[in-house]
């Protein structure tokens, strides 16, 4: 099937009770048994319901994966993956990760005798060197947040698997609609389903989708103990997303490229991060890689106040957490979504006091530029006396 027919049938069979083409959103927490030792497949909620589980199928399928689970954040399921490690053994994350993921590593799992290596993961031979006989999990972001970097993950899958590793793919920025990890070598992928998957902004979710049946069913048994479970009705409401998730990231995406663009020639702008422009310095991987360049573009104004400035005279973008939406959303990594983050290893990566992340929307193009236009109009030209 195409990925537009999977995400609107995958795991959406029609009610076999009333034909709704919609699944049903089953709000119960436990399930009547017909009689002692005997169930329909369902015994309390925290370990099975329709509807996450209509969802789960729905996004195996489209990430390419043996089986799905969803969590109550995209940082539970980050958190249900991390315990494929022990004490004693060592994870090699990307340098340029979310600041979420980086405070678990460092704050929480840190304290119960893991090790953690963070390496700037686009250098093949710095990851072949960090690689141990101790590594369990490789943890990836291509596209990284904020800084846009990617890695190869079939040339990274090649070196883990030497050492017994098992690679993790964030492929929250991308989605499975430009890019498919576990076809390129990856044991997992994840994602803040919050994001993209969703795309309305009005849910918080996560997914993990393994590659193999055995891997699932450990992520199983720590959903079910941990008991992180995505709700029925948050469940329901990402199934919904993901049925126009093809016809959104097309957009997204075109969008993205215009605003990249109108960016790149800006003179009042410094560096713009982005995939999809050639003088991205991985552009040649990313058309490999991916089939799309996505909507997620990080830029240079100079400093705080210059951002400060931008961000204050915004109208249609919308200064807050988050991405992925159908609204543009704007934000300002270094005092937002990487505050956690050390500020020498927020410089020694990119993400200055002048860096501005845009998650561009599905909005008509010509609006978001001219808001843009009228924020910048308000940063001082380079050179200018503060």
């Amino acid at each position: 099937m195409g990925f537009s027919t999977d995400a609107i049938h995958a795991g959406n069979e029609p009610d076999p009770t009333t034909g709704s083409v919609s699944v049903p959103i089953y709000q119960t927490s436990t399930y009547v048994q017909p009689e002692l030792g005997r169930h329909k497949g369902y015994e309390y909620a925290r370990t099975q319901n329709p509807t996450r589980k209509a969802l789960e199928d729905n996004l195996a399928v489209l990430e390419k994966g043996a089986a799905a689970r969803c969590f109550a954040s995209g940082m539970a399921a980050i958190s249900a993956v991390a315990t494929f490690a022990k004490a004693g053994d060592h994870v090699l994350c990307s340098d340029n990760t979310y600041g979420g993921t980086f405070r678990l590593f460092t704050k929480i799992l840190a304290h119960y005798g893991v090790d953690f290596s963070f390496v700037d993961t686009r250098d093949l031979g710095l990851i072949e060197r960090s690689l141990t006989k101790r590594t369990k999990l490789v943890h990836l972001e291509t596209p990284t947040n904020p800084m846009m970097s990617l890695c190869d993950i079939g040339a990274i899958a090649e070196r883990a698997k030497a050492v017994g590793a098992l690679v993790v793919v964030d492929n929250t920025f991308a989605t499975p609609y430009f890019q498919r990890p576990i076809e390129l070598g990856a044991d997992i992928v994840v994602h803040s389903t919050t994001k993209f998957l969703n795309g309305h902004s009005d849910s918080v979710g996560g997914v993990a989708v393994s590659k193999t049946k055995e891997l699932d069913e450990w992520l199983g048994f720590v959903q079910n103990s941990a008991g992180a479970i995505l709700s029925p009705f948050d469940s329901w409401l990402v199934l919904r997303g993901v049925k126009t998730l093809a016809v959104r990231m097309d957009r997204h995406e075109k969008n993205g490229r215009a605003i990249a663009a109108y960016l790149d020639a800006h003179p009042k702008v410094g560096k713009v991060f982005y995939p999809g422009l050639p003088s991205h310095p991985q552009h040649d991987l990313a058309r490999r890689q991916m089939t799309g360049f996505g909507a997620l573009i990080s830029f240079d104004v100079g400093s705080y106040a210059n951002a400060k400035k931008l961000l204050d005279r915004l109208k249609i973008c919308s200064l807050g957490e988050s991405l992925g939406g159908v609204e543009t959303l704007i934000c300002h990594p270094a005092t937002m979504t990487h505050a956690s983050v050390p500020a020498q290893d927020r410089a020694r990566l990119g993400i200055g006091d002048g860096l501005v992340r845009i998650s561009v929307g599905i909005e008509d193009v010509e609006d978001l530029i001219e808001d843009l236009e009228r924020g910048l109009s308000a940063v001082p030209s380079p050179g200018a006396s503060r």
